[in-house]
């Protein structure tokens, strides 16, 4: 088994080993992970953080020993806390990374960080003003970052940012928490997922005060949900239904 760590800002994650395949993740700046197979271009990985798979660019990782990867295991990651840092190496040279970066990850790459840092848990309360830091992010199928993110993407990052783990996609993310049975009884930073025509999970919030809703649809924006689902105030119709509100913390 190898074993590897994302020394670059935002790597795309596919679902087949080649340029063309699907954006179905991506990778920050001190992500570790699993390499499950090697091929002469690309590597199938597993993510430390939320066991996503997909395959990686050779060119885009640094391998690691088994010893610094159990080290990092243990580490309470210390994440970036604002849109855009910095990390420096040895000759004051820039990296620039994204909101949420694993900068405890930096002296295993020669690297240095002063910036902003966010660690462990915080209040419930906090989840949606995390949240209002992606406000008006472009949707981008696969996204994690300000500059391009899906749904799942968004609730993902803003609880990691608040110290709480997800998984990746919104039919994953669905099976974690508390059900709730009516929409009266969710609070600021649950979870409300939306499913198609087939009964799929296709989609996903963060609730807001109000019966007002985060999420990320041809942007980061706000809407209104109720008991139907999420009311579109540019359309003024309903965009998605609503399947379940979840109680995570």
């Amino acid at each position: 088994m190898q074993y590897g760590i994302c020394h670059l800002s935002i790597i795309p994650l596919r679902n087949e080993p080649q340029h063309t395949s699907e954006l179905c993740s991506q990778v920050l700046f001190g992500d570790h992970f699993k390499v499950l197979e090697k091929r002469k271009h690309w590597s199938k990985i597993r993510l430390a953080y939320d066991h996503f798979e997909g395959w990686l660019d050779n060119t885009q990782y640094t391998i690691i020993e088994e010893s610094t990867y159990q080290s990092l295991q243990k580490q309470k990651p210390k994440l970036s806390g604002d849109l855009v840092e910095f990390i420096y190496d040895d000759n004051n040279n820039l990296l620039p990374i994204t909101l949420g970066s694993n900068v405890s990850a930096a002296p295993y790459l020669s690297g240095k960080f002063d910036g902003e840092v966010l660690q462990g848990k915080q209040p419930k309360e906090g989840i949606v003003g995390t949240a209002l830091n992606y406000i008006n992010t472009p949707f981008l199928w696969g996204g994690k970052t300000p500059f391009g993110i899906d749904s799942s993407g968004l609730t993902q990052m803003v609880y990691k940012l608040n110290g709480y783990p997800l998984l990746r996609t919104a039919t994953q993310q669905s099976t974690q928490g508390e059900a709730l049975s009516f929409i009266e009884e969710s609070e600021a930073g649950d979870l409300a997922f939306f499913d198609d025509e087939e009964g799929n999970i296709v989609h996903v919030g963060i609730m807001m005060p109000d019966n007002y809703i985060i999420h990320s649809y041809g942007k980061v924006r706000i809407d209104r949900i109720d008991h139907t689902g999420i009311y579109n105030t540019d359309t003024r119709s309903h965009s998605h239904k609503l399947r379940v509100i979840k109680k995570i913390i």
